[in-house]
């Protein structure tokens, strides 16, 4: 679609994203206005535990502090995860997302997830 993108961590913009309790902002920087066929950002939880369903393949780097996913459905079970970790999910995964001072990347795929599923 277009040509190589440079995202500098001073300049990401974070918006609420979940809670209260607990805090949770995410930085979208790759959607569908730059990819046909990926989407990606950073995110942070701190205290905060946010139910989804994932409606896409989802994998997360986590780059600081205790990330945390509670697992629904048949797995039920929690993965705590620190710096360095990398966590996939396959679309269709209920979870709740929770951290301590955690700051994750993420990368999705379809980016078009939400027109896929009429939202």
């Amino acid at each position: 679609m277009s040509g190589a993108k440079h995202f500098p961590s001073r300049e990401m913009q974070f918006e609420p994203y979940g809670g209260p309790p607990g805090e949770a902002k995410i930085a979208r920087l790759v959607g569908p206005e730059l990819s046909s066929s990926m989407g990606g950002g950073v995110a942070t939880f701190d205290k905060c535990s946010i139910e989804w369903t994932v409606l896409y393949d989802e994998l997360i780097v986590v780059l600081e502090g205790t990330f945390r996913l509670r697992l629904g459905g048949s797995e039920n079970r929690t993965i705590e995860a620190g710096p360095g970790d990398v966590i996939w999910l396959p679309e269709g995964t209920p979870l709740r997302y929770e951290g301590d001072g955690a700051k994750v990347f993420y990368a999705l795929s379809p980016v078009d997830w939400k027109s896929r599923h009429q939202l």
